[in-house]
């Protein structure tokens, strides 16, 4: 794909995230790795409703800027999950209601945010894991996620928001729409004693997907 066509297509699912209230204001950005290791992102301070394609930034395989306005602040937690998750060719960072609630829960398991509710999340998102507040920007953040050594394609940053990867900008932006109706599901049904998916229709899904879920390396890890 062009890179002109690649602009429009950041432009075109951001005024979609923006149009449906899954981004408020300025919050939220987006970037995509091109086949040279740069980037195209969005700038800072722009509101994912109202991108112009021509002002995308552009950076280099290093993360200098060539062209466009600067970028967003939050290069840092891009970066560390590209170079931790090496399937990654696109990440979406929104600062969506429900997942951004989530986050604040005291019951929320850092390395299974949510449980097995449908089988699209564990599909789309995966498992996804939660690391604790930084400041918008910290690159202390990066650390965080370089810490879960790329198992996780979706993050959930306390009190600020997710972050998730995907193998193309629709994967990324279908997972994160996804996670976002799951944290949704989950306020719905706290402390009404949902059921969940169970170990085994888990275990179903991903022998019948090829789902590459965090529990289930650490079980075989452990050789069960």
């Amino acid at each position: 794909m062009s890179d002109a066509r690649l602009r429009e297509e950041i432009c075109r699912y951001g005024r979609s995230l923006f149009e449906r209230g899954l981004t408020p204001g300025s919050s939220g950005n987006i970037s995509l790795r091109l086949e040279d290791g740069g980037w195209l992102v969005t700038p800072t301070n722009a509101s994912l409703g109202f991108l112009d394609p021509a002002r995308i930034s552009r950076l280099d395989a290093e993360g200098r800027l060539l062209s466009g306005d600067k970028p967003t602040k939050e290069i840092p937690l891009h970066t560390a999950l590209y170079d931790t998750r090496g399937s990654a060719r696109a990440i979406v960072h929104l600062h969506s209601t429900h997942a951004v609630a989530l986050t604040m829960l005291p019951e929320i398991d850092p390395r299974a945010a949510l449980p097995p509710m449908t089988p699209y999340y564990l599909m789309r998102a995966g498992e996804t894991a939660l690391v604790p507040y930084y400041r918008p920007g910290d690159p202390a953040v990066a650390d965080a996620i370089r810490g879960l050594a790329g198992k996780y394609s979706s993050v959930l940053l306390a009190n600020h928001g997710p972050v998730v990867a995907g193998d193309s900008l629709e994967a990324a932006v279908f997972a994160t729409e996804e996670l976002e109706e799951t944290a949704k599901l989950y306020l719905l049904l706290r402390n009404l004693n949902p059921r969940f998916l169970s170990p085994a229709q888990v275990a179903d899904l991903v022998n019948t997907f090829g789902l590459d879920l965090p529990s289930h390396h650490d079980h075989d890890h452990d050789g069960d």
